[in-house]
């Protein structure tokens, strides 16, 4: 599986490297016609509105909305890819919504089908404010969701990339793989 990760800023070495830990083929993106041949995407934390403008002068904006494979999103990633910038996860998102930098925390999140804890870093965490039926919850954290799919796109208002716990990434390889098999 060839993945590509969005390398424009932010946390993109981590993804990469639990991507590659994990047997794929990872491969930094920072041009539209990088996108092609990949099975997928994650567009890591990092600050939303940097990686907007930073979209939009390469173009990457309107060729991530084309992309039809599988798309992690992350942090920042979560809201680049809501209702209100790419329109890509049917989420409206506050950003910083767990507070600055200083308020930053880590917990404990119960994983749909899981008995183990998943381990959240939150970092100037987005926050869900509303979603539409058809996006599934798979994490929560008092309460609200933190990790929700919808269709072939997985968000987080998490950063799974600075654990050792490669569940969230192996949820969305396990997409790659069947989008791929799909493919074939």
């Amino acid at each position: 599986m060839k993945v590509g990760v969005l390398a424009l800023q932010g946390n993109f070495r981590e993804h990469a490297a639990m991507l590659r830990r994990l047997g794929a083929d990872a491969v930094e993106v920072r041009k539209p016609e990088e996108l092609a041949g990949l099975d997928g995407l994650v567009v890591p934390g990092g600050e939303s509105t940097t990686f907007m403008r930073l979209m939009r002068l390469y173009g990457l904006d309107e060729a991530i909305r084309q992309f039809e494979r599988p798309i992690l999103g992350t942090c920042a990633g979560m809201i680049v890819l809501d209702r209100d910038h790419l329109g890509l996860v049917d989420l409206e998102v506050d950003r910083n919504a767990y507070g600055r930098q200083v308020a930053s925390f880590e917990a404990d999140l119960r994983l749909e089908g899981e008995a183990e804890p998943l381990r959240g870093v939150f970092i100037r965490a987005p926050r869900v404010r509303a979603m539409g039926e058809d996006v599934e919850v798979l994490a929560e954290h008092g309460g609200e969701p933190v990790l929700v799919r919808d269709g072939r796109i997985l968000v987080a208002s998490f950063h799974p990339e600075l654990t050792e716990d490669t569940r969230v990434h192996e949820l969305f390889l396990s997409a790659v793989r069947e989008a791929t098999s799909v493919r074939a």
